[in-house]
């Protein structure tokens, strides 16, 4: 029976000495840390964003690669630091000034009238005048050879000539003929040879030019094709 109430008391004495070190150990552990042991640790703060660090809409700044030093980097409109100021009309080139205008579409030529023909006739007769043979003789058809003459046959023709003068009359109606226009121009025409006689002609010229497709433009101005004047008798 002794036995037995020494084993109990031996075992008391155990679970005090360990009840008293947890105490210690605990109390320690309270003073470590200054304050209570069972105050539960603070959560870690939700970082701002997707898990990708970009955000979820990318506004007007640099969506791109990491900007470098060297990159300009001004304040945006919105106040935000660190991203490169928008354009503005100011800052967008100009187009050029050819950018806007349209050439105006080509007019075509005007068509040779009567009148023109009749002009013609008064330039033959002023070059003439002037004693400026070749180009008189130019101005009939296929670059004189409708006048039936070389050029130094033409010129000799004159050659007695010291003067002449020519009335050009208003133009008949203009025909047509196959790829062809023709228009008759009245004419009175005075020289005076150099022995001093006078001479006076009535008559017509016949002046033709081109219309078909690919004329050139000497082709479709007027050109005389042919003469009918008569002497008149003192």
């Amino acid at each position: 029976m002794d036995r037995k109430i020494a084993l109990a008391a031996t075992l008391a004495a155990c679970c005090a000495t360990l009840v008293a070190c947890g105490t210690r150990d605990r109390d320690a552990a309270g003073a470590s840390t200054g304050g209570d042991i069972e105050s539960p640790l603070p959560k870690p703060e939700a970082g701002s964003g997707s898990v990708t660090g970009m955000p979820d809409a990318p506004g007007p700044g640099h969506v791109g690669a990491p900007a470098t030093e060297g990159d300009a980097m001004l304040p945006a409109d919105d106040g935000v630091e660190g991203e490169p100021a928008m354009p503005t009309d100011d800052t967008l080139p100009a187009p050029p000034d050819d950018a806007t205008q349209v050439p105006p579409p080509a007019q075509p030529a005007a068509e040779p009238s009567a009148a023109d023909a009749a002009s013609v006739v008064q330039a033959y007769y002023a070059a003439i005048a002037a004693r400026q043979y070749p180009r008189a003789y130019a101005l009939w058809s296929g670059g004189g050879q409708a006048s039936g003459q070389s050029a130094q046959q033409f010129a000799g023709g004159f050659a007695d000539t010291a003067s002449v003068s020519a009335d050009v009359g208003a133009p008949g109606r203009v025909d047509a003929a196959a790829g062809s226009r023709y228009v008759e121009i009245p004419v009175s025409v005075t020289a005076t040879r150099r022995d001093g006689s006078v001479h006076r002609y009535v008559g017509a010229y016949t002046l033709r030019r081109a219309v078909v497709d690919g004329a050139t433009d000497e082709q479709r101005a007027w050109r005389i094709a042919s003469a009918d004047l008569r002497e008149l008798q003192p």
